[in-house]
């Protein structure tokens, strides 16, 4: 468990009480004074966002895109937090940005992430902000690497900044994907176990890059029970300046908060707890089963690994492990597991078996000493 001096999200002074569920919302870019306020007046027209989000500075994959309007978007966004009575928040990847967003009076920074994968950026920002009290959210970084993500929000708390939350908005791979950066739900929940006073935001926009699967992200985020959600928005979706295919209309933001399934962490209902202690110590018993057969398992590689020793075989075997592969998945999808479990977890007992025959391949035979006569 990672250790950070946090402060509550409740606790935030934002001229705004901010609670989780934490919704925000706004446009990807600023690129008029009328698109922003117009944006946010009418998000605003429902109880559902608790942010203004714009982005000033936007750093792009190509050049000759549109990165962004530059300092006078602040001017704008903050006449749109003025009107609205809402916060503010914009995007910093540099000192400037931290200096013009403080002079302007931005209430929340966030930083990217393509900044976050930087810890020299990281570092300047966090210098810059020393003796500032600001809320800063952290996206994670473009790669799937959480100590780099971790090292962001220590390197910010060692500047003395305590009021930090992050932002999962997925992560880059190559290749087609469903998404346009994958999820991989397992890191930010082991973020959540590694900081657990820390509030996870999830960011279906760039996790999706289509506003299509926007719903079904966003409910496994809260079924998954993160903190909030940060959603792009934008008064007319297909004349963006950026990430157009991303981002919906405010009314339609309404409709997809107010569709969201908003269930609780625990309960008080004595039934309840019983019967969901008597399912768990079940599944407990079979844990210890799995982890006994898997530590079997490791025993009869290691005697193969003996066998190959002793006869000059190599570990791998590719059309065995392609076997492996075939049928264990077939086998696995007739008992009602996916595909991607399947595959993930033959890859890691694999891998296991291979680390322990290793072991014994590569371990050095003890010398013979001759025996000494008289």
């Amino acid at each position: 468990m990672t250790h950070l001096s946090i402060t509550p999200l409740a606790q935030w002074e934002t001229g705004n009480e901010l609670s989780t569920p934490l919704f925000i919302s706004g446009p990807c870019s600023a690129e008029t004074e009328e698109q922003v306020l117009e944006t946010c007046i009418r998000l605003a027209k429902k109880p559902y966002v608790k942010i203004l989000r714009a982005g000033i500075w936007k750093p792009r994959t190509r050049p000759n895109s549109f990165e962004g309007i530059g300092s006078i978007g602040l001017k704008w966004l903050k006449e749109a937090g003025r009107q609205t009575g809402l916060p503010v928040m914009t995007e910093v990847a540099n000192v400037k940005h931290v200096y013009e967003a403080l002079r302007m009076g931005i209430d929340i920074l966030w930083i990217g992430a393509r900044t976050t994968v930087n810890p020299f950026a990281v570092q300047e920002i966090a210098d810059a902000l020393r003796g500032v009290d600001i809320p800063v959210m952290v996206k994670n970084p473009v790669n799937p690497d959480l100590e780099l993500w971790i090292g962001a929000f220590e390197r910010l708390n060692h500047a003395g900044i305590t009021k930090i939350a992050a932002i999962h908005r997925g992560f880059s791979a190559y290749g087609k994907n469903k998404y346009r950066n994958r999820p991989q739900w397992e890191i930010p929940i082991e973020l959540m176990r590694r900081i657990p006073d820390l509030t996870v935001i999830c960011d279906p926009s760039h996790i999706c890059g289509n506003r299509a699967l926007l719903q079904e992200v966003a409910q496994k985020a809260m079924d998954l029970n993160f903190g909030g959600l940060m959603i792009e928005s934008h008064i007319c979706p297909g004349k963006a300046l950026s990430d157009a295919q991303q981002q919906i209309e405010p009314e339609v933001y309404h409709q997809l908060i107010e569709n969201l399934i908003l269930r609780k962490t625990t309960s008080t209902d004595s039934v309840f707890l019983h019967t969901l202690e008597e399912l768990r110590e079940i599944i407990n018993e079979f844990d210890d089963k799995i982890l006994e057969l898997i530590a079997q398992r490791m025993k009869v590689a290691e005697d193969i690994g003996h066998y190959k020793k002793a006869n000059g075989i190599t570990i791998l075997q590719p059309n065995r492990w392609d076997e492996i592969i075939h049928t264990r998945s077939k086998h696995g999808k007739e008992l009602g597991l996916s595909e991607e479990f399947v595959s993930a977890l033959l890859n890691a007992i694999h891998k296991e078996s291979i680390q322990h025959q290793a072991t014994i391949m590569n371990a050095k035979e003890p010398k013979i000493q001759p025996v000494k006569n008289g």
